[in-house]
């Protein structure tokens, strides 16, 4: 059975014989059906991480700390590392919060970038490119795009439209 702080300092007189046990009422301690009544005593604080908290005596007792997050419906341990997406990496921090970054993407070097299942950013399966009126051109060499033109990307600049130069050409139109 455990003692209480009022009754531990009354046993403690008895026993230091500052006080007789017959010195004791039994009016000292209030009871109702359920055990002692206790003067509401200054308990300590709960523990901000408690999940399970019990009532046997006066003061409430933390029987459970949580040591985990929860991100969506799905529970991490802490300090625990996590992709919930190709472009979130997150991690279960040990104040039981989830931070999260988003990646950020560098703009692909080409006209048509294209999305791979399982990665975030677009990438650029034919290397970087532009756009010659309505063709796609690689960057770094020159392409003859009909009889009378030839037209090279700008270097570093694949969002403007390629350079092109008008050659002579016999009876034909020049773009």
């Amino acid at each position: 059975m455990a003692l209480h702080l009022h009754e531990a300092c009354i046993l403690l007189l008895v026993i230091l014989g500052l006080v007789t046990s017959a010195a004791i009422s039994h009016e000292d301690y209030p009871a109702d059906e359920d055990g002692p009544v206790c003067d509401q005593p200054e308990c300590p604080k709960i523990h901000p991480k408690c999940t399970k908290v019990e009532h046997n005596g006066c003061c409430p007792e933390c029987k459970e700390v949580k040591n985990f997050c929860e991100y969506h419906g799905k529970i991490y341990k802490i300090l625990e590392e996590f992709k919930p997406s190709p472009c979130e990496w997150c991690r279960c921090e040990p104040s039981n919060e989830v931070h999260c970054v988003v990646a950020d993407c560098a703009v692909p070097e080409c006209v048509n970038p294209a999305y791979e299942p399982e990665q975030c950013c677009p990438v650029c399966k034919n290397g970087p490119n532009c756009f010659a009126g309505t063709t796609i051109i690689p960057a770094g060499i020159e392409v003859k795009v009909d009889e009378c033109n030839i037209c090279h990307c700008h270097n570093g600049d694949w969002w403007k439209p390629a350079q092109c130069s008008k050659r002579e050409c016999q009876g034909k139109q020049t773009v």
